[in-house]
């Protein structure tokens, strides 16, 4: 099979979708792999690692995204990408359509490809094999974001997040204790940050208080507890997922005004259109802007500056995705392969996965 890298083209975006190593693996089983020149700077592999694994470099976007049968990257493409698809394409990456402006759906549609979103491939159990690492890299970030935020020069309060002898350590409130919240709550309990976890699922919170030891208080997500944890929060983390789903809205206007004057929310379900009534996407190059007071930080592909250490993770969990519809063919890998069905947004000019179906129902119905 035919398999082309794009090099990745959104703000700060220094993630490639597979390593030399990887690629390597897939010469090595007779496929011919395509790397646009420059794919792999932003992670530290150069063209000629690509070279030496057995890649042909090719030098436009148009022509890497005309000679693969599987384009494998890592965000949605942007619409100059979109113009270039070609029917019967297959395309893999963190898709994220719930949030995405429907023309791009749609001509995603026109171009009747099959759309494989990385984050809505999942295991019979719930488990997300291709999410899982990206999200608990971005949970761990959580602290080295917050702590930057709450400083005097980035317009914060001043506070360092565990305090020191004798004052108070910061307040954190998490809502959503998947594996982002889970990781940025034992994150956040590591520097000393006093750490409030709330969920709906009494499970998740037992889970959190077991990593933690303890460390973090729980509460259930109820509409009163969370206004009344918002008057105190000085950082607010809402991590909310369903997979395929738009994120639902935790936090309205009016709530938001409650809180106090230069606190920090960071919202990281913004890949999925936000859980606060006031969250839009920003990027790394401008990450935030202030509503009523609140500091939002609302970056979609968050670890794209981390992109050595992202690329090894999502390399090392799509390459056997990967594999599979390059050695056994699209229609096989899906029946063998149930995740990887299961992560199939769009097929033949329809949507197909469940989440979205009632979304764009009018779209794909034009």
């Amino acid at each position: 099979m035919d398999i082309s890298i794009p090099k990745e083209r959104r703000d700060s975006e220094y993630r490639v979708a597979l390593t030399p190593a990887a690629v390597q693996q897939l010469v090595s089983r007779g496929h011919r792999v395509f790397v646009e020149r420059d794919a792999g700077e932003g992670s530290g592999f150069t063209n000629q690692d690509y070279l030496d694994a057995g890649a042909t470099v090719v030098y436009s976007s148009e022509e890497v995204y005309r000679r693969g049968e599987l384009i494998v990257k890592v965000a949605r493409p942007v619409q100059q990408e979109l113009d270039v698809l070609y029917e019967g394409q297959i395309i893999m990456a963190f898709m994220h359509l719930a949030s995405a402006h429907p023309n791009k759906v749609q001509t995603l549609l026109d171009r009747k490809v099959t759309v494989i979103a990385l984050e809505t491939i999942e295991e019979e159990d719930g488990y997300l094999p291709v999410l899982h690492p990206i999200s608990k890299m971005a949970g761990r970030l959580a602290p080295h974001i917050a702590s930057r935020l709450l400083q005097n020069d980035a317009g914060g309060k001043g506070i360092l997040l565990g305090g020191v002898t004798g004052v108070a350590p910061a307040e954190v409130v998490i809502i959503g204790t998947g594996t982002v919240g889970t990781e940025a709550a034992v994150a956040f309990a590591n520097t000393g940050a006093s750490v409030l976890a709330l969920d709906i699922n009494p499970r998740a919170l037992e889970r959190v208080e077991q990593r933690t030891r303890q460390r973090v208080v729980t509460l259930s997500a109820t509409a009163h507890n969370i206004r009344k944890v918002l008057r105190f929060a000085d950082v607010l983390l809402l991590a909310v997922y369903k997979p395929g789903y738009r994120a639902p809205i935790i936090v309205r206007r009016e709530m938001l005004k409650t809180m106090r004057p230069r606190s920090v929310l960071i919202d990281f379900s913004i890949d999925q259109g936000g859980a606060a009534e006031t969250s839009r996407p920003t990027s790394h190059s401008s990450p935030t802007y202030v509503v009523d007071g609140v500091i939002h930080y609302c970056v979609p592909n968050i670890t794209g500056v981390v992109g050595r250490t992202a690329t090894h993770a999502i390399s090392n969990a799509l390459l056997p995705f990967v594999c599979a519809i390059a050695n056994e063919g699209l229609e096989q890998a899906l029946q063998t392969h149930p995740a990887l069905a299961r992560g199939v947004n769009i097929r033949d000019g329809q949507v197909v996965h469940p989440a979205l179906q009632e979304l764009f129902r009018p779209t794909r119905a034009h």
